[in-house]
């Protein structure tokens, strides 16, 4: 379900937009496609979502970031929760129990109170140190994976700060998705960037 190369859009940092990216992310063969937007303009976001929506359907799942309402309005695939956001229990019970949800961890102890909770897969973050999401932490390093790969069985998502050089040492600690923002959608040819990185799956 979770694995291989897991797309995250970010304006900010695009090049060619997020429209662009993800249709360059689908013809990657990206499994998932997640819709992160800093901007709180809900009528903007719930416009582009629909649309990155009919782009992901039948060809990727598509989650949204944070936004249980958005995700809900446009019959996302599901939702990534961060721990400040809503909290996992609520928003299963609005989403239903067939819809995914993920939940950012960044220590053991979160990891296994959120798979107990019971959601769908964890996303570990930072890994390394990152610009891409100011609020990110300290980095933990490949270590916690290890560690919560033999603690936990859900599928895990690395995220913050990696690139093609340390993906694999990301991999080999027990990740089962990774994701690269800066280093995929700052580049001119988004598609072969993230194949790039799908090819270390193979």
């Amino acid at each position: 379900m979770i694995k291989g190369y897991y797309f995250i859009t970010d304006a900010e940092l695009s090049k060619n937009g997020n429209v662009s990216d993800v249709k360059n992310a689908i013809e990657a063969g990206v499994s998932v496609v997640q819709y992160r937007s800093k901007f709180d303009d809900t009528d903007h976001m719930l416009e582009e979502a629909r649309l990155l929506r009919e782009i992901c359907k039948g060809k990727a799942i598509f989650i949204i970031n944070d936004r249980v309402g958005i995700a809900i309005s446009v019959d996302a695939d599901g939702v990534h929760l961060g721990q400040g956001d809503m909290p996992y229990e609520t928003a299963r019970a609005l989403m239903g129990k067939d819809k995914i949800i993920g939940v950012t961890v960044h220590d053991l102890k979160e990891a296994i109170i959120v798979e107990k909770k019971g959601a769908d897969y964890l996303g570990v973050s930072p890994v390394f140190s990152t610009t891409t999401k100011k609020d990110a932490g300290m980095p933990c390093g490949v270590e916690l994976i290890r560690e919560i790969r033999k603690k936990c069985s859900i599928p895990i998502t690395a995220i913050g700060g990696i690139i093609l050089d340390n993906a694999r040492e990301v991999m080999e600690a027990g990740a089962d998705a990774i994701c690269a923002i800066s280093a995929v959608v700052t580049r001119d040819d988004v598609k072969e960037e993230i194949q790039k990185f799908q090819k270390l799956f193979n």
